[in-house]
């Protein structure tokens, strides 16, 4: 396998961010402001933290990456429209925890107009919004509300002396949310290296299997390809499910042997500069699928190729996942696993024994991206920019009524696919699903019978 270091892409350059925070704002009526904590350090056990990692609203409008800072937007203030509280220059913490930006570091190296360290952040922050009538933040994040209320009170107590304070509150994640939704050239790089590297983790992990391996070796296959080629570590807790774990959708034990004749399921993906990728594959323990095997797999491989054939502008997420639906109980159907018609089944939905949840979801700064899903009612109808998964899956429990030879396997499929001007493209295409093309890559290694 290869030990080559994949070249870094560009990072998103200030000049992307100051147009996110001016695209925010030229969505706001007059006299509003913008109030957005970051994220703060989560404590682990006792003294010890986990690792830090930036709120992906906050990094998304400023690319700012430390903890406990605050961004405060004021469209048309004359003195600067982006204004940032950040940590305190503390040289006796910075010895234990690293060098801090400070106000000067923010602006310097990060472009905010103006920026003040948080120890001056309760006597400055009231005279800032002083006069914003409308005050946008994260309405269902206590902190900040409990914050912006103490301001307002603030600001209302001085009202003789000409203050006004902000009479309305309002939901900023939205109107976030909705610009994330859809990914610039240079967020679409990010978001195919971190594929990219996904996709080497996954092949490293099909090239190593072997039985007796436990399932947390595949795990550690998996991080160490990430962590090779630049990512902060996984995007989400590794999934690494042998046999009869893989029917548990979100199994994260990862601790049990992995036996000859056992298929393993792995949904695991990098995360690099905060972008994830988020890749299942199916495979089997000894290289091998039985005939059983490669005939559930078979049903899946084609849901999912067609699925991923349907993602285009105009699309629909439920549409594609209609699609889903039909080509697995027609499957079912003819391995046995369902009596009845086509549309009996999927109008009384028996498929559900065997297929859970549904085929997509946006992918972006989270796993889950934000971003809504219907809009005045309807199914959002899909546009360049957006990315998506295309995951089905069936999950076939070990109970007396199903044949013994497909019973307790699990096998799910997912790419990630961002939709383009005249059709699609798959971001995590370096990784096999083909049955014959994933024997192929396992039977380099050396440790399964050729």
């Amino acid at each position: 396998m290869s030990r080559d270091i994949l070249p870094r892409p560009a990072a998103i350059a200030l000049d992307e961010y100051r147009a996110r925070r001016q695209a925010l704002m030229a969505t706001l009526p007059p006299d509003s402001a913008v109030l957005l904590p970051s994220a703060s350090l989560v404590t682990r056990s006792r003294d010890s933290d986990h690792p830090f990692r930036q709120d992906s609203d906050f990094h998304y409008l400023t690319g700012f990456p430390e903890p406990d800072a605050l961004l405060l937007l004021l469209p048309g203030r004359e003195a600067g429209e982006t204004v940032l509280f950040c940590q305190d220059k503390d040289p006796a913490m910075e010895a234990w925890t690293g060098i801090r930006l400070g106000a000067t570091g923010a602006v310097e190296q990060y472009g905010f107009d103006e920026a003040f360290e948080n120890v001056q952040r309760d006597e400055r922050l009231a005279g800032l919004l002083d006069g914003r009538e409308s005050l946008y933040l994260p309405i269902d994040d206590e902190e900040t509300l409990t914050l912006a209320k103490r301001v307002r009170s603030e600001l209302m107590a001085k009202r003789r002396q000409g203050a006004v304070a902000p009479s309305r509150f309002a939901d900023v994640s939205g109107l976030v949310h909705e610009q994330r939704l859809i990914k610039s050239e240079t967020e679409l790089a990010l978001m195919r290296h971190a594929c990219e590297i996904s996709a080497r983790a996954h092949r490293r992990a099909m090239q190593t299997v072997h039985p007796g391996l436990r399932e947390y070796h595949l795990q550690a296959e998996l991080e160490h390809e990430f962590l090779w080629h630049g990512a902060s570590g996984p995007a989400y807790a590794s999934i690494v499910g042998s046999g009869a774990n893989a029917c548990v959708l979100h199994y994260i034990e990862n601790r049990d042997v992995m036996r000859d004749g056992e298929l393993v399921l792995i949904d695991a993906g990098a995360e690099f500069d905060l972008y994830a990728g988020d890749i299942t594959r199916t495979f089997p323990v000894n290289g091998r699928f039985s005939a059983a095997q490669s005939a559930l797999y078979e049903v899946v491989l084609a849901a999912q190729e067609r699925a991923v054939a349907a993602v285009a502008p105009g699309a629909t997420l439920v549409e594609i996942h209609d699609g889903v639906v039909r080509d697995l109980t027609r499957g079912l159907i003819e391995l046995g696993l369902l009596e009845g018609e086509l549309e009996n089944c999927i109008a009384e939905e028996r498929y559900r024994r065997f297929y859970l949840h549904s085929t997509s979801h946006w992918l972006g700064l989270d796993v889950h991206d934000v971003g809504n899903y219907r809009l005045k009612g309807e199914p959002r109808r899909l546009a360049p920019g957006m990315v998506v998964t295309v995951e089905p899956g069936l999950y076939i429990p070990d109970e007396e009524d199903i044949p013994e030879s497909l019973r307790g396997i699990g096998i799910r499929i997912e790419d990630d696919v961002a939709v383009t001007v005249d059709g699609h493209d798959v971001l995590s295409q370096g990784v096999p699903k083909q049955v014959e093309d994933i024997e192929a890559l396992m039977r380099r290694n050396n440790l399964l019978p050729m």
